[in-house]
C-alpha cells in the first residue's frame, strides 16, 4: 500500500469535519464527491445552497453526505461574530464589521474551526493564497510557542532517498528569509508533519552551502545558530547541520563530511535556509526528476488550514483533504 492510500485509510479512521469554502468551484465539488464516495472526511461546503446543489447536478457530482452551509444567513453568526470582536478587540473591530466579514467563507470558515464547529479548511482553488490565509492568521493563529507559519511539500523521490522514496521539504511557500529563531521553528514543525502524516521517525537536515564549518560567511552562522536553537527546542528530535545537500541526503557524502552526525546521508526532513532555495529546491526535484509534490501543507498553525494552488487538479484536492483531516488529528 502506497503512502497516500495510508493517508487516505487513517483520513477515514480519523472522520473529521473538513470545511471547503469554496462550495461551487466545480473542481471542488467533483472532489466532494469522490471524497464522500470513499469516506474519506465529512465535508462542510459553504456557500448558497441551491446555488451548490445546481453546479453539483450540472457536474453530476454526488454530494448529499455533505452538510451545505450559507455564511449569509447560519445561525451562528452572532456568536462568531461576538467571538471575533474579543479576538480582535486590540485592533477595534466593531460587531457590524465582524457580521460583514463573516459574508465571506474565507472567513467563515475558520471562524467554525475556532468555535469547535470543525477541525480543519482547505481552500485556495479560486483565492489568492494571502486571501485563504489572513483571517487563519487573524483568528485561530499559530500553535502555543510557535510565532511562524511556514509551507512543507510531501516529495515522492527515488525510493534510495529518504523514508523509501519519501521526504519533506521545507519551508517552500511562506518566510521569504527566515531568522535563525524562525528557521529552528520550522525545522521542528517539519518534523512534527514528517511524523504525523507520513508516519515516518524525522532525521532533519539543516541545509546550507557549508557542512560543518567548511565555508564561513553570515549565511552559514544563521543556519548554524538555527540548529542549535533547534535542538534546544526539541532534543528528543534529530536535527542536524549545517549541511550541503550531498551531505544529507548521500551516505558516503555524509560519512565523509560529517562522520558523527546521526543525519547526515539518511536525511528524510530537509529545512531550506530561505524561502527562495526551498521554492526552487522543490520545483527543480518535481520538474527535472519528476517527483511528485503533494502541498503546500501549513505548519505552525492552531488548527490545520492549507492553501491549494489556483492550477490545482480534482486529485490535489482529494489528497489535501486527506492530509488536512491527519493534521486535524495528529497530538501536534
Amino acid at each position: 500500500m502506497d503512502l497516500l492510500e495510508k493517508i487516505k485509510q487513517n483520513a477515514s479512521k480519523l472522520n473529521k469535519r473538513i470545511v471547503l469554502p469554496e462550495g461551487t468551484e466545480p473542481r471542488t465539488l467533483q472532489a466532494a464527491a469522490i471524497i464522500l464516495k470513499e469516506k474519506i472526511a465529512q465535508l462542510i461546503l459553504l456557500g448558497n445552497p441551491a446555488e451548490v446543489q445546481q453546479q453539483a447536478k450540472a457536474l453530476n457530482a454526488d454530494i448529499g453526505g455533505a452538510t451545505v452551509i450559507d455564511p449569509k444567513t447560519d445561525a451562528r453568526r452572532d456568536a462568531y461574530a461576538d467571538l471575533m470582536v474579543e479576538l480582535r478587540k486590540s485592533k477595534g473591530l466593531t460587531k457590524d464589521e465582524a457580521l460583514n466579514l463573516l459574508n465571506d467563507p474565507l472567513y467563515f470558515g475558520p471562524m467554525m474551526i475556532k468555535s469547535g464547529d470543525a477541525d480543519g479548511e482547505l481552500a485556495g482553488a479560486i483565492n489568492a493564497t494571502g486571501d485563504v490565509l489572513r483571517p487563519a492568521f487573524q483568528f485561530v493563529k499559530t500553535l502555543p510557542g510557535c510565532s511562524v507559519v511556514s509551507g512543507a511539500f510531501l516529495m515522492f523521490v527515488n525510493e534510495k532517498f529518504g523514508h523509501d522514496g519519501i521526504m519533506v521539504f521545507a519551508d517552500c511557500a511562506v518566510m521569504p528569509d527566515p531568522t535563525a529563531q524562525q528557521l529552528a521553528e520550522i525545522a521542528v514543525s517539519s518534523a512534527q508533519t514528517a511524523k504525523a502524516i507520513v508516519g515516518l521517525e524525522p532525521r532533519v537536515a539543516m541545509l546550507s552551502f557549508s557542512t560543518k564549518g567548511s565555508a564561513k560567511h553570515p549565511m552559514a552562522d544563521k543556519v548554524i545558530e538555527a540548529t542549535k536553537i533547534a535542538q534546544q527546542m526539541a532534543p528528543g528530535l534529530l536535527i542536524d547541520g549545517e549541511m550541503q545537500l550531498d551531505a544529507a541526503i548521500i551516505e558516503e557524502v555524509g560519512k565523509l563530511k560529517a562522520p558523527e552526525s546521526k543525519v547526515a546521508g539518511k536525511a528524510n526532513v530537509l529545512v531550506f535556509p530561505s524561502l527562495e532555495a526551498g521554492n526552487i529546491g522543490y520545483k527543480l526535484v518535481q520538474r527535472l526528476a519528476g517527483a511528485e509534490a503533494i502541498g503546500p501543507v501549513l505548519q505552525g498553525m492552531a488548527a490545520p488550514i492549507n492553501d491549494l494552488s489556483r492550477g490545482c487538479s480534482v486529485t490535489d484536492i482529494v489528497n489535501m483533504v486527506a492530509v488536512t483531516a491527519n493534521q486535524a488529528g495528529s497530538e501536534f
